[in-house]
C-alpha cells in the first residue's frame, strides 16, 4: 500500500462541472448551497415502502431497474441537488466469497465471520464484475436525469444545473469490521484484536478490500457517477493513534485511487470529531461532518482547503418547524458563505421521519442558501 501523504484537494479535477453539487465538492463557486440527504431513499418514504412490500432490500439493490426507480423517486420527491444510488455497503462481500443477509431487527449479519489469516487468504478479489448491477442502475439514473429536458420539465433547474449522481463504497475499516464482527458491535473487540495482530492478517485484509473497492468504484464512475462517497461508518470507534497506525494508509490509498478515476471523493464517518484532522490527510475532496461537532468548528479543524458536508442532526427533522428552521439556519450561518459547503444531515434519515419536513428543509436551503 502507498505511504500516507498529505495532499491538496484536486480542485482542478473538473474545470467546469455541470452540477452545482460537483462544483461545491471542488470548492468552486455556486449560486447557492447544494443539498442532498444521507439515506434519502429509505423507510420514512411511502413510495419506498410500497416497493419494499414486494422486494427485499437485497433484491432492490441487485435489480437495476428497481434500484434506479427508488433512487430517482426519492431525488425528485425531495427536490435535492444530488441522487445517491440505492445500494448497500456490504454488496462486495458476496463476490469476495463471504455470504451475508439482512435479519429483521438485527440488520446485516455475516454468519461465518472472518477471524483468521487463512480465512482472509481465501477471500476472492477477482470477481468484482459480479457487482456490475450497481453500475447498470447508475446508467439508468444518469439517463433519466441527464437527458435533455424541457425548461418546465420535472428535472428542470432555474440555473440549468444537472443533478449530481453519487456512487459509493465502504471504507476498509468499516467493511473489515463487519466481516470480522459478523454484525453491528458496541466495542469492536474481534475487529480490534485482528487489527492489533502481528501475523499479517490486517494488512492483507486491507489490501484485498482496496483491490475490490477500487474496481467497484471504477464500474460506478464508468457508468456515470459524478462523485464517489466513501462511508467509514464505524471509524468513530477508533482512537486517533489506532486510526493513524492501522487505517490512515489504506484509506488514503483508496481515496487517491478513486480520485485517479477522475471524480471527487467524499469521505464520511460518524462520531469522528476527534479524527477529522487526521482524516483530512487522506486527501479526500470533501469531509462529512456529523452533528456532534458544530460545522464551523469541524471545518476549522481541517482547514478551509477542504469542502465539508453536513451536518444537521437527523432527529431534528422530527422537531416543530420553527425549531427545525432555526437549526437549518444555524448550519448555514456556521458555513459563513464559504465555497465548499454541501448541506446534509450528520447521518442518515431514520424511519418515521416526516417527509414534509425533509422537503421543507430543501425549500429553506434554496431560499436562504444563496452565496
Amino acid at each position: 500500500m502507498q505511504e500516507t501523504t498529505q495532499q491538496a484537494a484536486p480542485n482542478s479535477l473538473v474545470p467546469t462541472a455541470s452540477s452545482r453539487f460537483v462544483r461545491a465538492c471542488l470548492r468552486q463557486p455556486v449560486d447557492r448551497t447544494p443539498v442532498w440527504f444521507l439515506r434519502q431513499a429509505g423507510r420514512y418514504m411511502p413510495e419506498y415502502m410500497a416497493v419494499r412490500k414486494h422486494h427485499s432490500l437485497l433484491d432492490i439493490c441487485r435489480t437495476p431497474e428497481i434500484a434506479a426507480e427508488v433512487t430517482i423517486t426519492a431525488a425528485e420527491r425531495l427536490g435535492v441537488d444530488a441522487a445517491i444510488i440505492f445500494a448497500d455497503l456490504l454488496l462486495p462481500f458476496t463476490p469476495m466469497g463471504l455470504d451475508f443477509e439482512f435479519v429483521n431487527g438485527e440488520g446485516p449479519v455475516v454468519h461465518q465471520p472472518i477471524r483468521t489469516l487463512e480465512q482472509i487468504q481465501a477471500l476472492r478479489t477477482d470477481r468484482a464484475d459480479e457487482l456490475s448491477y450497481v453500475a447498470r442502475a447508475i446508467e439508468k439514473v444518469v439517463a433519466h436525469f441527464k437527458a435533455p429536458r424541457s425548461p418546465e420539465g420535472p428535472n428542470s433547474d432555474p440555473a440549468g444545473d444537472q443533478l449530481g449522481i453519487i456512487g459509493f463504497i465502504g471504507a476498509p475499516f468499516t467493511l473489515a469490521s463487519y466481516m470480522i464482527e459478523g454484525s453491528g458491535s458496541r466495542n469492536y473487540i474481534e475487529a480490534k484484536k485482528l487489527m492489533y495482530s502481528q501475523d499479517g492478517s490486517w494488512p492483507l485484509l486491507m489490501e484485498k478490500l482496496i483491490t475490490v473497492l477500487v474496481a467497484y468504484a471504477a464500474q460506478q464512475v464508468e457508468a456515470g457517477a459524478d462523485v464517489i462517497q466513501i462511508f467509514d461508518s464505524w471509524a468513530g470507534a477508533l482512537s486517533v493513534s489506532d486510526y493513524r497506525q492501522y487505517c490512515l494508509a489504506p484509506t488514503t490509498e483508496l481515496v487517491q485511487r478513486v480520485q485517479a478515476l477522475g471524480v471527487p471523493v467524499i469521505y464520511f464517518g460518524v462520531d469522528t470529531a476527534s479524527l477529522l484532522p487526521t482524516m483530512k490527510e487522506t486527501g479526500a475532496d470533501v469531509l462529512g461532518l456529523d452533528w456532534r461537532v458544530p460545522l464551523d468548528v469541524g471545518w476549522q479543524s481541517i482547514g478551509h482547503t477542504r469542502a465539508v458536508q453536513g451536518n444537521l442532526d437527523p432527529i431534528t427533522l422530527f422537531a416543530p418547524q420553527d425549531v427545525l428552521k432555526a437549526r437549518v439556519l444555524e448550519v448555514l450561518k456556521a458555513a459563513d458563505k464559504r465555497t465548499g459547503h454541501i448541506f446534509n444531515l450528520g447521518h442518515g434519515i431514520v424511519p418515521g421521519t416526516p417527509v414534509d419536513n425533509v422537503i421543507q428543509v430543501v425549500k429553506w436551503i434554496k431560499e436562504y442558501g444563496n452565496l
